[in-house]
């Protein structure tokens, strides 16, 4: 009796710890995804960083001031996509509104960054970004249709930035404040999603 007990005993023993080593790998992935994506974010944040600063410094005292004024009262494409704001909504936010969310804001930018120096390559790195951004989506969903309505809405104000009316210092300096803003919000959205994904984590900004 004890012989027969003792075989499927053994076998479940053989398939927890398989399924045990499963879930490890799929966590150790994950991580993996995780931090490439907000290294890559980074990236992009720098850059855009850098391409402002150094717009900034190719301008007459008198034109840099004028700008300063003018973006804090511009609109973004961001503005039109829904998204967390703050930082209470964002901390209160699920990993998936925020990987959601994220992906959202690079696509919005793959058009518009096509106007940017091909010396940073900032479109393909968007792209790529994005790329594993929906990986960890997909990943979340685990074969589950994804219910949220805005995935299939098409992106407010594609050509937004390259059709303005403004003078090209304006225009440029606009598109270039709008990006570093956005890529600061999808770098603050990864890191929290990364941190989220710990329900004994003190995820705070």
């Amino acid at each position: 009796m004890g012989q027969l007990l003792g075989k499927p005993l053994a076998k479940s023993i053989v398939l927890l710890n398989k399924v045990f080593i499963v879930n490890k790998a799929d966590a150790f992935e994950n991580q993996r995804l995780f931090n490439n994506a907000v290294i890559r974010v980074q990236v992009l944040h720098q850059l855009a960083a850098k391409m402002i600063t150094d717009f900034e410094e190719s301008l007459y005292p008198d034109d840099r001031r004028a700008l300063s004024k003018i973006f804090p009262l511009s609109h973004c494409i961001s503005d039109s996509i829904e998204a967390p704001t703050g930082k209470d909504e964002t901390q209160k936010s699920s990993v998936l509104r925020l990987l959601r969310t994220s992906s959202r804001l690079i696509e919005s930018w793959e058009y518009p960054s096509q106007t940017f120096s091909t010396v940073y390559t900032i479109t393909e790195k968007l792209t790529d970004l994005k790329v594993g951004v929906n990986v960890l989506i997909r990943g979340y969903l685990d074969g589950q249709p994804s219910m949220d309505d805005n995935d299939s809405l098409p992106l407010p104000f594609e050509d937004f930035y390259l059709s303005l009316d403004d003078g090209n210092l304006s225009k440029s300096y606009r598109l270039l404040a709008c990006f570093r803003k956005d890529m600061h919000r999808v770098e603050t959205f990864l890191r929290m999603a990364n941190c989220r994904r710990s329900p004994e984590a003190n995820c705070t900004l």
